[in-house]
This record gives C-alpha cells, structure tokens and sequence, in this order.
C-alpha cells in the first residue's frame, strides 16, 4: 500500500490518510458569514473524495478580521448552528475537520469592515486598496487575542477535531512575526521573540477555551516575499522551534503574502484578464501594465516550499510537518514522505478541479491532478464570485 494511504496522527487525532485539504477562501457564505448549503455541498464532496483532514476557508474571528464579504464567520455564538452543521456532515463521510481561525489585520479594506484596517505598525500604504493602516493600540491587540479564544470555544461547541491558526499569507498574526510588517519598538516587536509574542498569547489564549487533548496546529510563511525583507527560513526555524516548545500537534508551511506575493504563494499563469476584471475603471489601465508584467515569472515547481521543510522538519522531532505549494503528481508525494521532509500532503487548486482526486489516486485511477494552475479560480476572490475552477469559462462581470 501507498505510504500516502497510512494513517497518521494529529495529536490525539488519527488522519486515515496523508492527505490535508489545506484551508481555502471560498467566497460561499452568505454576507453575514453564516454556513451556506453551498458550502456544505462543497465539503460533503470533499470528504466523500477521501480526503484525511479537511481545513476549510479560514474564519474570521472578529468583525475587524474580516477580508472578503463573503468569508466564513467564527465571530459570534450565532454562527455555531451553522459550523456545526459543516462539521457533522464532514464526520458522516469519515473525514476530519480542523477549523483555520484567522484575522484580516490590514490585509482587507474598509468596504468590509466598516473601518480603516489595523495592524502591528502604519508602514507603507497598502498597494491594492491605496491606505495606511492604523497602528494598533494595547487594548486593540489584546482584544484581537481573546477573539481567537472565543472563536476555538465556538469551534469546540461546534464538534470541531481541532483548530488551525493561520500565522501565513500576510494576515493578522503573520504581521506581527514579519519584521517587514512590524516595525514595533514595544513588547510587541523589536526582535525576533516580541514579535513572536503574539502567536504565543494566541496560543495560550486557544488553549484556555478548547480539552486539553484537543490538538492545535500552525499555518506559517517560511519566507514573506515582501518588498523589504520579512519573514525569512532562518526566522521560520527558529518560530519552528517554539511553536514545538508550545506544543503545537502540526506545522503546516507555505509562502507569500495576499496583497504583496500573492503569486509567490500560488505559483502558476497569472490570469491577467480576469484579475484586471475585477478593477474599477480607473484602474484598468496600470492594473493590465502591473498585473501583465507578473507573466512567467512565477511558473510552478511542483512542492516550491519544499526547501523550507528541509529546514524545519528536523527541528520538529517528532511533530508531523505539511507541505503545501504545488504538489500535482502521486509519485513525488510518496517520494517527499518516503524521504521524511513531510509527513503530510496538503492541497487547494487541485481539489477546487478534482474533489475526487485522493480516491482516484487510492484506486490507482489516476498519478497526476488534473489541475493546470491557470489560477483562474484565484481570479474569483477579487471579483466577488465563488471560488471554482474556472478555467473554461470565467463569468464576464455585469
């Protein structure tokens, strides 16, 4: 039998197989961030595809973390109903569901919250939506932590199997680690361990409202891919080093920020097209010279964050490490377990295309996805849509 199809733990969780959805916008809940039927189908699906761990798009945890209308919302009790209804009908097809608790930071714009964003630090205007945000207060971040432990309680009282802090992507909590994006002078930034405070009071904070055998585990950039230099691998070792001396259950590494790299942290065609799709008229002209200069620069390698789990797999012991970015093919999956850089294979395009991809590979079926990386289902987030593949026919915007 494939080592892909060997059960593994998650702290006390067993994953049937070595296969991780890794958390996805989805653009499917309804404006209030309640659990659509459309969400729930999507996942139901998944999960009859085989999948070991589901993570879905990440949640929201406060009504200033929210970056897209459409995210799924974890804010409040009345959202339980819903993220239980997802968690059941995930346990009815055999899979286990890990919920990504997460914060926009500055990482979203006012139109969605109602408010100039926040963040560690007001450096730099923000490229995409053209503000500064506003540089947080001691009670604002103190209030953001306690949002992530109301949130794992709610994901608790949901019947969630455990809880993933995103600590990746540009959001929230990356931006407090990312010397790029902090530029604090107080307990909070600095150097490397203020900055790293934060994720560890979120941690604490998780781990006060969910048992004690509930396992958490850690989405984190090995590097930032940011103008000056942010996150770096010898930063994300040593945060590595922590998070196991916090007793984190699983490490899940990627790359790349949503607004500055975002196609660091997609690898593949840049959709021009369908991204300029998405902009005012008056930003068409520059968004087609911008977003049209990105072309082949970033053509996909399958497992392109593979050198950082070399890096930080042997100073996790015997903490299980997942890799996502670009796997497409059965047999470098094998290969990269088989050879101890990853103890898990975590996976998004692919699964927007081929739900069924990890049952077609158990059945030897299939060795390749069928996913291209056109990345036009990325295209989706800017223009309001779902997030599905698209790569046939991407809807005109009305």
């Amino acid at each position: 039998m494939s080592i892909l199809f060997t059960p593994q733990n998650v702290g006390n969780v067993e994953i049937k197989n070595r296969f991780v959805h890794s958390a996805t916008y989805e653009g499917m809940a309804d404006p209030s961030g309640k659990i659509t039927d459309q969400l729930i189908k999507r996942y139901q699906t998944i999960a009859k595809g085989a999948v070991g761990m589901i993570i879905p798009g990440y949640m929201y945890v406060h009504p200033l973390g929210r970056a897209h209308n459409y995210s799924i919302g974890i804010h409040k009790d009345e959202m339980i109903s819903g993220l239980r209804n997802l968690v059941d009908t995930v346990h009815k097809e055999g899979s286990k569901i890990f919920f990504q608790l997460n914060h926009a930071g500055r990482q979203t714009c006012k139109d969605h919250i109602g408010q100039t964003p926040m963040a560690p630090s007001n450096s730099g205007r923000d490229p995409v939506y053209f503000f500064k945000p506003k540089v947080m207060t001691e009670e604002e971040i103190e209030e953001s932590i306690k949002a992530f432990g109301a949130a794992a309680r709610r994901g608790v009282e949901a019947g969630v199997d455990g809880i993933q802090i995103h600590a990746a992507h540009g959001f929230l909590v990356n931006q407090f680690l990312s010397p790029f994006f902090n530029r604090r002078r107080d307990t909070w930034g600095g150097s490397t361990r203020n900055r790293f405070r934060f994720l560890k009071q979120v941690m604490a904070e998780i781990k006060k409202n969910i048992p004690e055998n509930m396992p958490v585990i850690v989405k984190l950039n090995t590097c930032d891919y940011t103008p000056k230099e942010g996150i770096t691998h010898s930063i994300a070792v040593q945060y590595a080093v922590w998070l196991k001396e916090l007793g984190i259950r699983m490490l899940e590494v990627s790359c790349g920020t949503a607004v500055y790299s975002y196609m660091n942290m997609c690898r593949g065609e840049v959709p021009v097209k369908e991204l300029v799709q998405s902009l005012p008229m008056w930003k068409k002209p520059l968004g087609r010279i911008m977003i049209g200069s990105l072309k082949g620069k970033y053509d996909l390698n399958e497992g392109y964050n593979i050198e950082a789990t070399k890096l930080i797999k042997p100073v996790l012991g015997k903490v299980p490490l997942c890799l996502v970015g670009g796997m497409r093919t059965k047999k470098r999956m094998e290969e990269i377990i088989l050879d101890g850089y990853a103890d898990f294979i975590s996976m998004s395009r692919p699964f927007i295309r081929e739900p069924f991809i990890v049952k077609k590979f158990k059945e030897n079926k299939k060795d390749i996805v069928s996913c291209v990386s056109c990345n036009k289902c990325l295209a989706a987030v800017p223009n309001g849509i779902p997030v599905m593949c698209y790569n046939k026919n991407f809807p005109s915007k009305k």
